[in-house]
């Protein structure tokens, strides 16, 4: 009974974000029960016979009892009984098929509506991914919709069969007796106040039960994972974590305890009381019958008492439909929520896809804010022609990996205009604009799978030389071929099983199996060890002179390598041309020198060494 009675109240947080039930959050919730019209309507008649059939036996139960046993029909009673077993086969198996619809409807609801928010946001910009919590869109994506087919299964359809349920009840008691039937429809409601009262009190302890458990998995992710693991060991605190564990494991131990007696308690308090209401029919039946002459039977009463008892169970789950409801209703307004939510970065109407594609880029008076009070980029003006490269440098936080996200339109310009081959971005194809800019960023992400599948993510039917090839000018195709399996070698989550400088030199390949027009490397060798710094080089540097590239770097001879430099700083480029003219300058790139890259080139030339 644990289930039906968490569900009977709400939380404050739900109490105060009650959502406005109105007409037309009514009309988009049926738009999604609207293209399966026909097998909701033969869910409605399933529930109607199933409610009709599966009382029917309550009422068999009288001519049993009369007719068969105290009439002493040997036939009759027979006949009721096989009756009777007949229309409950029937009840069921009715029940069986509402079911499957039921399921059916709700399983291809939520598919609908998994496919439909899917392609929702993969075509949200990076600022969506960037603004809004990674858990909070997951559960939107899964609990919450899959939430929906609880609604659809149980919500619309329990009051549907409650009701219809309730009422031929009703209408049977009383054409059965009048008086016993109002004296049943007074005794029901009251049976729900010790089930509501319950019920909270479960309900208090199982929230308190779950708040315990989301300290116990946060104990556990957080000391049990790797990184967890390492800190722990590292400063001797295997006591202590365990301490946390064993005070929040034992108070886990106490809810439980306290929840299970309350469900005890609980089940006697409504024994005892669900015992008064037939108690009741049976005195009042008997004076009607000894002391008035009244005729009713005893198998009048028995059917009256039976009803009564299948009265309790519709009337309680309706008396809570209000919070079901509720809660409803609250989840299609957080699932709309998403839906709702614009997507910034889409397809004109009339895309322009060029026939071929150089790699020119061109900004011109580029403005960029992620919030209208703070400014990123302030009229940013440079041009790179085809088979050229440029070196962007200056502080952290100045705007160089904003700059270069505006050309595959990650975001898109708040001011100005970004060109590639003459074309503003927001005019040209999506597809073919990314296909034709390929970025190699400073945190490499790789899929759960085998070298050859995160190759072929790339391209899906590069043949087995253009993946060699691609690896081979990345310098990796000799520590890939040198693995036990090779192409098949399985790199794990995330890379993991890679170092940092293999998994960025098969980035590099990725990329490269793409064969974008427009090379970007944005900090690819940072934060790595000056060996794989070197591999990472090697590589880089023949690219850059035989493709179009723009490369943002902290390594001198990466720097030298670019045709032109631009420096930038608070979001504008404050210094442009080549090394040894910018170092002469008592400027930014000249600071930049003197900390950051002569740092690096000494490092550099030590490791040559």
């Amino acid at each position: 009974m644990g289930g039906p009675m968490r569900q009977g109240f709400l939380t404050e947080e739900e109490k105060q974000n009650q959502p406005k039930v109105t007409k037309e959050l009514l009309l988009r919730v049926f738009s999604y029960l609207k293209p399966y019209w026909k097998q909701l309507l033969l869910v409605f008649v399933a529930i109607i016979a199933s409610s009709i059939f599966s009382l029917l036996p309550s009422i068999l139960t009288g001519k049993i009892i009369d007719e068969g046993l105290i009439g002493r029909n040997f036939d009759a009673l027979i006949k009721y009984i096989v009756l009777s077993l007949a229309v409950t086969l029937i009840a069921n198996l009715i029940g069986v098929l509402e079911s499957y619809l039921n399921t059916w409807i709700a399983q291809h609801i939520t598919f609908d509506m998994r496919n439909k928010m899917f392609q929702h946001l993969q075509s949200m910009s990076q600022r969506f991914f960037t603004s809004n919590n990674q858990g909070d869109i997951i559960t939107r994506m899964t609990s919450d919709i899959s939430g929906v087919q609880q609604i659809i299964t149980n919500t619309f359809t329990s009051i549907l069969s409650n009701s219809i349920t309730l009422v031929v009840a009703l209408i049977a008691m009383y054409q059965k007796n009048w008086i016993l039937a109002t004296i049943g429809i007074i005794i029901v409601p009251l049976f729900t106040i010790p089930t509501r009262r319950a019920g909270k009190t479960r309900w208090t302890l199982t929230r308190e039960s779950q708040a315990c458990n989301d300290e116990i998995n946060g104990i556990l992710n957080e000391t049990l994972s790797v990184s967890g693991q390492m800190l722990v060991k590292l400063f001797g605190q295997e006591k202590r974590e365990y301490e946390k564990y064993e005070a929040a494991n034992r108070k886990m131990v106490d809810l439980n305890i306290k929840e299970s007696m309350a469900g005890r308690w609980f089940r006697v308090v409504i024994t005892t009381f669900t015992s008064i209401g037939p108690m009741l029919l049976y005195l009042v039946g008997g004076i009607l019958m000894m002391r008035y002459n009244h005729d009713l039977t005893v198998g009048d009463i028995t059917v009256l008492v039976t009803l009564l008892g299948r009265m309790y169970g519709p009337v309680n789950s309706l008396l809570n439909i209000q919070v079901e409801w509720i809660r409803s209703m609250a989840m299609f307004t957080r699932i709309f929520e998403y839906f709702d939510m614009p997507v910034e970065i889409k397809n004109k109407e009339n895309a322009i896809v060029p026939k071929e594609a150089k790699g020119n880029v061109r900004f011109e008076h580029v403005e960029f804010y992620y919030e209208p009070e703070r400014q990123i980029l302030k009229d940013v003006n440079f041009e790179l022609e085809s088979g050229h490269s440029i070196a962007i440098v200056g502080p952290s936080g100045s705007g160089k990996s904003t700059m270069i996200n505006l050309i595959p339109r990650l975001y898109d310009v708040t001011g100005g205009a970004v060109y590639f081959d003459g074309i503003d971005v927001r005019d040209l194809d999506l597809t073919y604009l990314r296909k034709n800019v390929g970025v190699v960023t400073q945190d490499t992400y790789l899929f759960n799978g085998t070298i050859k599948e995160n190759l072929l993510y790339a391209k899906p039917d590069a043949s087995e030389e253009e993946i060699v090839s691609a690896c081979a000018k990345a310098n990796i195709h000799d520590f890939i071929i040198a693995q036990p399996d090779g192409y098949n070698t399985v790199v794990g989550n995330r890379g993991l099983k890679l170092s940092g400088g293999e998994k960025q030199r098969l980035s590099i390949a990725r990329v490269l199996l793409k064969d974008p027009a427009l090379l970007i490397f944005d900090e690819a060798t940072a934060s790595l060890d000056s060996i794989s710094e070197n591999k990472i080089q090697e590589a880089i540097d023949p690219l850059i002179d035989s493709r179009t590239s723009i490369l943002i770097a902290h390594r001198l001879s990466t720097i030298l390598a670019a045709d032109e430099i631009l420096v930038v700083k608070d979001g504008k480029i404050v210094e442009r041309g080549k090394h040894q003219d910018l170092v002469k300058k008592d400027g930014v790139y000249r600071e930049l020198y003197e900390t950051q890259f002569a740092r690096a080139l000494e490092k550099e030339e030590a490791v040559l060494e």
